[in-house]
């Protein structure tokens, strides 16, 4: 099994979003049971694929390697390693999940969950595939269901923030085509094959040319300043379980491109761009939390806290040290599960108050005290309380911040503001808590009802796994350090080239 494991684990959906074509529409609870089956059926081949993980290298594990279009040197080509093995597993953990949270959708239930499932695909593709012309492919089939599902199952303005969507992920598409064929063209023989590509030495000014390209398409999707502007209104309209696999998946894949294709391949351009990325970090940060404090939407209120914990990935990574690598990739796993709380527990009381005014609740603690806990939990773990997952991350990327080698003085002021986002955090997080839930109980409020078991089953599982992390983050820290160390030593090995 472990032979075709990767291929199982993506394909595994596809498989199910056919099944679904083929049941009646009208048979609503059977296209759920299967949507559920088949998530639940890829979870279980990511556990197996966690438990097999060696941790002791950075090579690619579970590869398959095989000829797909042989004239053009393209492969069918999947591995994972240290960088992809916890976004693997997060993926099919949050996939699973979401099946869940999206059961009381009643509208065209059939299309709902077949595009769910293909999105599902596409992603765990992304992660798995080491072609940059496979890798391409999984990464253009996001594209599609999202913006269905956003532009069919979302909000009132639901077409807007669907077409936005999808002009700003396609104008980054276009730029990872273009670098991506001048990557191609450059080798002789041709290749789309990463492993190659990173082996190769490339022209100083092509490489810093190409790490643009790849970095502004990159960009987009996490979404760095100045191109975040289609997150907020997405995650607005989105169904709640859209919203969660938007902020927990989607947003890491541009992380995760950047560490995956620029580190590696472009080593000196990574070093040229060392300092901006890590101002554009700090941007992120302050500004996403600055703009969460602003906001009376409790939904807006996380999107903008999604931009800002990711500012800290993008610090981290900046660094080049062992601590801020680990911390940007532990923080991406942390952040999915976090965030896929937050966005869980919008949707609850959304579903039964029909706002998300911050100001038009008060008191619901006393009427809804389980729900009002599991609240607190999610936002002490968001804003980075010692004892929660978000926190371990968090200080690691800032150590590694504060430890940089290269233009360490300016990297040390940049954490030292990066520092403030974290006081932000707590502020935005605190006072959306004390107006929905603390003093007196609003008696328009009176007769909402208490979060139900089907809503604590895809929330408490990720608050166990937050929780688990915050004392003892080496199941998932332990998975990527090899491989973040390999990242690190192909980055400053182009040092010299890069200061000619």
């Amino acid at each position: 099994m472990q032979n075709h494991l990767l291929s199982a684990l993506t394909f595994v959906p596809v498989l199910g979003m056919f099944a679904i074509l083929f049941i009646p529409r009208d048979k609503s609870y059977v296209i759920k049971v299967v949507a559920a089956v088949t998530t639940g059926i890829q979870l279980w081949l990511a556990v197996q694929m966690y438990i097999a993980f060696d941790t002791t290298t950075s090579a690619m594990q579970f590869v398959e390697h095989y000829a797909w279009i042989p004239a053009f040197n393209i492969e069918y080509f999947m591995g994972i390693d240290g960088l992809s093995a916890p976004m693997v597993l997060l993926t099919a953990l949050l996939s699973f999940i979401c099946i869940f949270a999206s059961w009381n959708i009643e509208k065209a239930v059939k299309g709902y969950f077949a595009l769910f499932l293909l999105l599902d695909a596409g992603m765990m593709g992304v992660f798995v595939s080491i072609d940059f012309f496979l890798f391409y492919i999984f990464w253009e089939v996001v594209l599609l269901p999202m913006y269905f599902l956003i532009g069919i199952w979302g909000g009132p303005r639901r077409e807007y923030a669907s077409i936005k969507f999808f002009l700003y992920t396609l104008f980054g598409s276009v730029l990872i085509l273009l670098a991506m064929l001048a990557l191609y063209f450059y080798n002789d023989p041709h290749t789309f094959n990463m492993l190659t590509l990173m082996e190769t030495t490339y022209d100083y000014n092509f490489q810093k040319w190409v790490f643009l390209a790849l970095f502004i398409g990159f960009a987009i999707k996490v979404p760095i300043f100045p191109f975040h502007t289609w997150l907020p209104d997405a995650h607005v309209e989105a169904p709640t379980a859209v919203s969660v696999i938007l902020a927990g998946v989607l947003l890491k894949m541009g992380i995760y491109g950047i560490l995956r294709i620029n580190f590696p391949v472009l080593p000196d351009a990574t070093l040229w761009f060392a300092v901006p990325l890590g101002v554009l970090g700090v941007i992120n940060i302050i500004y996403g939390a600055l703009c969460a404090l602003a906001q009376t939407d409790l939904k807006k209120l996380v999107a903008y806290s999604s931009i800002s914990h990711m500012g800290f990935c993008l610090l981290g990574m900046a660094a080049l040290t062992s601590a801020g690598m680990n911390g940007a990739v532990l923080q991406m796993f942390n952040h999915g599960t976090i965030s896929a709380m937050l966005f869980l527990l919008v949707g609850v009381i959304y579903d039964r108050a029909h706002i998300r005014d911050v100001n038009g609740f008060g008191g619901l603690a006393v009427r809804m005290p389980i729900y009002g806990g599991m609240v607190a939990l999610a936002f002490f773990a968001g804003l980075g309380l010692p004892g929660f997952s978000g926190f371990i991350s968090e200080a690691l990327t800032l150590i590694g911040g504060f430890g940089a080698e290269h233009s360490s003085s300016t990297f040390r002021w940049l954490t030292g503001l990066a520092v403030m986002g974290i006081v932000l955090n707590a502020a935005y997080f605190l006072w959306a808590y004390q107006k929905i839930f603390l003093g007196k109980l609003n008696e328009k409020w009176a007769g909402l009802s208490e979060i139900n078991g089907r809503e604590l089953f895809t929330i408490v599982p990720l608050a166990i796994i937050t929780i688990i992390l915050g004392f003892y983050p080496m199941p998932i820290l332990g998975m990527m350090s090899e491989t973040m160390n390999g990242i690190i030593e192909m980055v400053k090995s182009g040092a010299i080239t890069a200061l000619q």
